[in-house]
């Protein structure tokens, strides 16, 4: 009995010291989970916390680090020791050098303000890859006489033998072009579209796949098939191609360890074999793929295949620019089916996917050998019901597979990638159903962090339309559009969306690879290309000019991702490239600090059309006067990084530049009556934005703007720049409910209007489809297109409140809108700290607010009521340690007049509804 006694109290005090209803979990490492290959010298790890109870908070942490799960003192390689801190997010190892190819263990455990210590936690990991050039043994290999367009996928293999029990076996890939990995007949790892898109000729990444499970002792088989990719497919326009380089090329290198601790390393050489009489006679990403699967290479990645009739690889000569990769890698990641198959009154088979999709088809298909099967892709139908593909200018988005009459054959495309809701198939023998196509959905893998309803189904479809919008244009850059022969990564399409972006997913390290190519490619003079990676600048001089609000995105989105990951060294890295874009137009400007001729696109496809009419009086807003407020806004951003940096000295001189801007634009551009430039929505929305009016003109220029909206009808007449920041403007100056009448609208031009005509993602145009279901302009019609999809950002941040009081969310504003024209509106989103909720429901005279904030952090609650006795918490009078009156929150957003400050856990407030 007293052994069980005393049993019961050591388990009782070991819960007691240990916490054990205090854990930790989601352990990343640079934004990432347990990552295999980085090449960051020193890794910053972050975690979550969980727990009972309310208000916890951490004050002391401890990592340790080792190269063995066991954590062993002879593999320990480093210890934090405890560290009196609140830190948890992007705390950096700080320990000896580490070691290229090295896999790192670690764990953490915390302290918090309970007196309570958590156990360690689950064990994670990551992996370095290559550290030095050094460490590259592998040669480029190439394809003798490869250089012609349109050229079949030339293949490469090599065979060799294993005697030794393998312990672990490593890969270390790249290509000029895509390529596919394959060993001993199957597929290495699950991405696709490797090695991804980045400035070629200053960075090419490399992926690292652990291979282990699929190397065995005997004959072994490596081998890829590269295809053009971006590196030498079609880009742009003007029948442009092979803009990084003509010739196809691999490079690989694969390390294999042995239980008894020995060594052996198989590299891309001369010795390798190659072919490109396979099955995949032409690739594109714009104009598809051809596959003849008569000619497919049964075989080529197994040991023992006959390659008597391969040539010997030729080795090529490049310079050594490969990186790590630092992004999302582009998966697929979900299968639909079609909900419909159908003949149009023309007579065309067509499929439809029900959903404007990126990716391709999977085609399964039983006929001769030789048939031909031809998919094409298009994003909609016209009015008469047939195919229509007139927007897709010379991109063809086809594909081209020839029977082997083997049986039920399954096909789908390696190297292309199609936007697409409808397909149609010629020449498919027997009758097409459902069952023979699967849409397969790519893009880059990134993490769902946030959602948004609300009580109107045609605002659930808009934001569903946003989130596919992004899925579809987040293929490893963002782009503008994934249909036609475009594709590329618009500079002002990302700036404009990145905010709501962030929202969506998680695009940490999404836009940490990206921002890098912005900086790279960035012109000596400070110029920043319209699209990113630059394949423009290489084949029209013309484009070099870089323009207002494009450009900008050197600062703009620096600055909106530190404030939402609270990521200071992604800050500090663009901060060169902040800086060297205010400084280019500050040398355009000069000592008159207006920017002329600064703006090629004005307020890009404002509502009038057409494309190119940037002189119609009716929602045109003067391209100098973008350009001088754009160069405003950038130094007043760039002076709080650099305020953020402790570049004192840089935050005085750019604030100081700031203020000059913004007394020669109000002398300018602003009315002693308060209006503005060519008293455009757009011009009201950027001088309130921007902050370039005095403050006695801000309520008036407030009022103009909402005459503006009124008179149209309460539509907006604004184009890509305009868009972003309106329904914000019109909260801020206390007009919320005219931001729920534009949100509302469902007449042209609105985001409801295209819901209202179909669409399943955002349109590039208010109008693409006509109340006729004509079509706007082709030369510039895209149906999935997301800078209109920034008022997401609106949605999040005001209707359901949630925003961010510091950098990283830390510090949380929880701030709702509630609106008649509401029945609820409701949003989470997965901070690096954890899950974030806020949401109201309008319900028997009263408004309900259901919030959630994580653990270790605070956040400040705003509610639209002048006393907090009107105020029940879970049923319960409200209590609260701390008050905050209206005048102590920046900038506040309409309604709300009073606020408590309350720490983690879920609360349930009440007030009558106003």
């Amino acid at each position: 009995m007293k052994s069980f006694k005393l049993s019961l109290l050591l388990l009782l005090v070991s819960g007691s010291i240990y916490g054990q209803d205090l854990a930790l979990k989601d352990l990343t490492v640079e934004h990432k989970k347990n990552p295999v290959g980085i090449d960051v010298l020193q890794p910053r790890f972050s975690w979550k916390i969980s727990g009972t109870g309310n208000n916890i908070l951490q004050t002391a942490y401890s990592i340790r680090v080792a190269t063995n799960q066991k954590f062993s003192s002879s593999k320990t390689v480093w210890q934090s020791g405890k560290i009196s801190s609140d830190e948890s997010v992007l705390i950096a190892y700080n320990g000896p050098s580490l070691k290229s190819e090295q896999k790192y263990f670690w764990q953490v455990k915390i302290w918090d303000n309970k007196g309570r210590e958590s156990k360690w936690s689950e064990t994670a990991y990551w992996e370095m890859g290559l550290l030095s050039p050094s460490d590259w043994k592998a040669k480029w290999i190439e394809m003798e006489g490869d250089t012609n367009r349109y050229s079949p996928s030339p293949h490469f293999r090599k065979e060799f033998s294993i005697s030794k029990t393998v312990s672990k076996a490593v890969v270390y890939v790249t290509s000029h072009g895509f390529y596919e990995l394959h060993m001993n007949g199957q597929k290495v790892g699950d991405q696709v579209l490797t090695p991804g898109w980045t400035s070629y000729g200053k960075r090419l990444q490399y992926q690292v796949f652990d291979v282990t499970g699929q190397v065995v002792v005997g004959n072994n088989a490596i081998g890829a098939v590269l295809g053009d990719g971006w590196y030498r497919g079609t880009l742009a326009w003007g029948d442009n191609w092979a803009i990084y380089g003509k010739r196809l090329g691999l490079l690989l290198q694969l390390k294999i360890i042995y239980t008894d601790g020995t060594e052996s390393l198989i590299i891309s050489d001369e010795s390798w074999k190659a072919s490109n009489d396979g099955a995949i006679r032409m690739n594109d990403i714009y104009n598809g793929e051809t596959y003849d699967a008569t000619k497919k290479l049964t075989g080529w990645n197994l040991p023992a295949y006959n390659d008597t009739g391969w040539i010997n690889a030729r080795i090529g000569n490049y310079n050594n620019n490969l990186i790590a990769s630092e992004g999302a890698p582009v998966r697929k990641i979900q299968e639909i089916k079609p909900v419909k198959v159908f003949h149009s009154p023309k007579g065309s088979l067509i499929v439809d996917m029900g959903q404007n999709m990126v990716g391709w088809v999977r085609l399964k298909v039983t006929g001769a050998k030789g048939t031909v099967v031809t998919l094409r892709h298009a994003e909609v139908l016209d009015k008469y019901g047939e195919f229509y593909t007139e927007n897709l200018r010379a991109a063809k988005c086809q594909l081209n597979y020839t029977l082997a009459g083997t049986g039920e054959e399954t096909y789908e495309p390696r190297f292309t990638f199609m936007g697409f809701r409808f397909v149609e198939v010629t020449g498919f023998p027997g009758t097409l159903t459902k069952e023979n196509i699967t849409g397969i959905v790519v893009h880059s893998d990134m993490q769902p962090a946030g959602t948004f309803e609300c009580s109107n189904p045609l605002i659930n479809q808009l934001q569903h339309n946003i989130i596919w919008g992004q899925k579809g244009n987040f293929v490893d850059v963002p782009t503008d559009c994934p249909q036609r022969d475009e594709r590329l990564g618009w500079t002002g399409d990302a700036q404009a969306f990145s905010r709501t972006a962030a929202f969506n997913f998680d695009v940490s390290s999404f836009f940490t690879k990206w921002l890098k190519d912005v900086a790279l490619d960035q012109k000596p003079g400070g110029e920043v290309p319209d699209v990113i990676p630059d394949v423009l600048n290489r084949q029209d001089a013309k484009t070099a000019q870089p323009s207002a609000g494009w450009g900008d995105v050197a600062v703009i989105v620096p600055w909106t991702i530190y404030n939402v990951y609270g990521d200071k060294k992604l800050l500090e890295s663009q901060y060169p490239s902040m800086k060297a874009w205010v400084n280019y137009i500050r040398n355009k400007a000069g000592d008159s600090y207006m920017w002329k001729g600064g703006s090629k696109y004005g307020d890009w496809l404002f509502y009038h059309p057409p494309v190119n009419n940037h002189t119609a009086a009716d929602g045109y807003t003067e391209p100098d006067f973008i350009a001088t407020a754009f160069y405003a806004y950038s130094t007043s951003l760039l002076a709080k990084a650099a305020k953020e940096l402790g570049k004192t000295e840089d935050e005085k001189n750019y604030t100081d530049l700031f203020n000059k801007i913004k007394n020669v634009f109000i002398n300018e551009y602003v009315t002693p009556a308060g209006r503005v430039g060519t008293c455009t929505q757009t011009s009201y929305i950027l001088v309130l934005k921007f902050n370039l009016l005095p403050e006695d003109l801000r309520e008036k220029a407030a009022g103009f703007l909402v005459n503006d909206i009124k008179s149209r009808g309460n539509h907006l007449s604004t184009g890509f720049l305009g868009t972003v920041y309106i329904c914000h403007e019109l909260t801020r100056a206390g007009y919320t409910d005219v931001a729920y009448d534009l949100l509302l609208q469902e007449t042209y031009p609105s985001w409801l209007y295209p819901v209202k005509m179909g669409a399943t993602t955002i349109w590039e145009r208010w109008d693409g489809q006509k109340t006729d279901s004509t079509f706007q302009d082709a030369g510039m019609n895209s149906f999935n297109h997301y800078a209109y999809g920034a008022i997401g950002d609106w949605m999040y941040r005001v209707s359901a409140g949630i925003e961010a009081m510091d950098p990283g969310f830390k510090q949380i504003l929880i701030q709702p809108h509630p609106s008649k024209k509401l029945d609820y509106s409701k949003a989470s989103f997965e901070s690096a700290y954890g899950t974030i909720a806020s949401g109201w429901e309008r319900k028997e005279g009263k408004i309900i607010l259901r919030i959630k904030v994580p653990a270790n952090t605070k956040a400040t609650i705003m509610f639209p009521v002048d006393d907090l006795k009107k105020i029940t918490e879970n049923g319960s009078p409200l209590s609260s340690d701390i008050i905050i009156a209206e005048e102590n929150i920046e900038a506040n957003k309409g309604k709300a007049k009073i606020g408590i400050v309350k720490g983690s856990g879920e609360y349930t407030f009440e007030f009558a509804e106003e």
